[in-house]
């Protein structure tokens, strides 16, 4: 991956797998094909499985293509994260929330700082992420986070420290996916269950693109901090284009925000007034 200082995002570079990542564990449940640069996740009803980056980052661009599990996948979750180690970790989290066949997928998204979350938002997408591979990818520095889907914006957390919201910027964060059982919660709430005769589930993953600041677990800073692409001034915010095409996700798309939540939030939380989430 070469990345400039300035000018538009650099295009992912796809890489094989075991570049960047590695099986964290049912190492049994990962099937590899054309070199590595497709792997499958295998849930049965004897486990799931999961992989994580080799290096730890602090900002940057990180992107995977998933293709995911078609069919009857209630009780399932596929999830593409960003998280920190200790006890008042970080996270960026996109988690894909299964269907029974003919229901649509729920996309739901998180941010925790310091350890705290209860920052969910839900939305459907606009397509069938069964069918084909789909980019979803965090742009993470010091001014936000952005959640893309295939270069759609559809969530940004801003920097909010001066409203007195944690943002995560001295904790580096591993990259991980999994595929696993959820059926306590993820679909309806619970309701529905993982239909195990369906098994195995299967989520396909391509790309593995990593453009990030590697950092040891102990580091605070990144060493070159303020002198790659995400960092400069074009990235501090959305443009008016990606404004447009987030305001569109939120008003066809969006089926619970955190933000407008009065029961569980009757002060309306400070950073979704700067997040534009009204």
């Amino acid at each position: 991956m070469v990345s400039g200082t300035m000018g538009a995002a650099p295009k992912p570079v796809a890489v094989p797998f075991g570049r960047n990542y590695m099986p964290t564990w049912a190492f049994d449940h990962i099937k590899y094909f054309n070199g590595g640069s497709e792997i499958q996740l295998h849930l049965d009803k004897y486990t799931g499985t999961g992989f994580q980056s080799k290096g730890y980052y602090l900002f940057g661009h990180f992107s995977m293509q998933i293709k995911l599990v078609a069919g009857d996948s209630a009780g399932t979750v596929t999830a593409f994260y960003l998280s920190s180690q200790n006890s008042e970790h970080d996270e960026i989290d996109f988690e894909f929330l299964g269907n029974r066949t003919g229901q649509p997928y729920i996309l739901q998204t998180n941010v925790f700082t310091g350890g705290k979350g209860d920052r969910e938002q839900r939305i459907y997408l606009w397509f069938d992420p069964t069918k084909a591979f789909y980019t979803y990818a965090v742009r993470w520095n010091m001014y936000q986070i952005v959640f893309f889907v295939d270069d759609i914006p559809i969530r940004v957390f801003k920097n909010s420290k001066d409203l007195g919201v944690r943002f995560p910027f001295n904790q580096p964060m591993k990259v991980y996916s999994s595929l696993w059982n959820a059926d306590d919660w993820a679909t309806r709430g619970g309701l529905e269950k993982t239909d195990w005769s369906k098994a195995p589930f299967i989520a396909s993953y391509r790309g593995f693109h990593i453009d990030g600041c590697e950092a040891s677990v102990e580091a605070k800073y990144c060493a070159t901090q303020g002198r790659r692409w995400w960092d400069q001034k074009e990235f501090r915010d959305l443009d008016a284009y990606q404004w447009r095409r987030l305001r569109w996700v939120r008003k066809k798309f969006t089926i619970y925000n955190y933000c407008t939540d009065r029961v569980r939030y009757p002060a309306m939380p400070p950073e979704c007034r700067r997040d534009r989430d009204l």
